[in-house]
């Protein structure tokens, strides 16, 4: 029987009902992560476009 991945944010054994985590807690957790910008996913940007961190929009002359 191949023995399962721990918790990733406490390690404790995952429960089925929360794969993969333990706890309704830490599935809670995990999400306010993701909705308040806790993680991020690595963007990258083509050679000569720059980034100001803000939505593009057309330029005006």
């Amino acid at each position: 029987m191949a023995r399962s991945k721990p918790c990733p944010l406490c390690g404790k054994p995952p429960v089925a009902a929360h794969a993969p985590f333990c706890s309704q807690g830490c599935r809670d957790r995990d999400l306010l992560q993701w909705l308040g910008e806790g993680y991020a996913l690595p963007v990258s940007t083509p050679p000569g476009e720059e980034q100001d961190g803000l939505d593009s929009t057309p330029e005006r002359d």
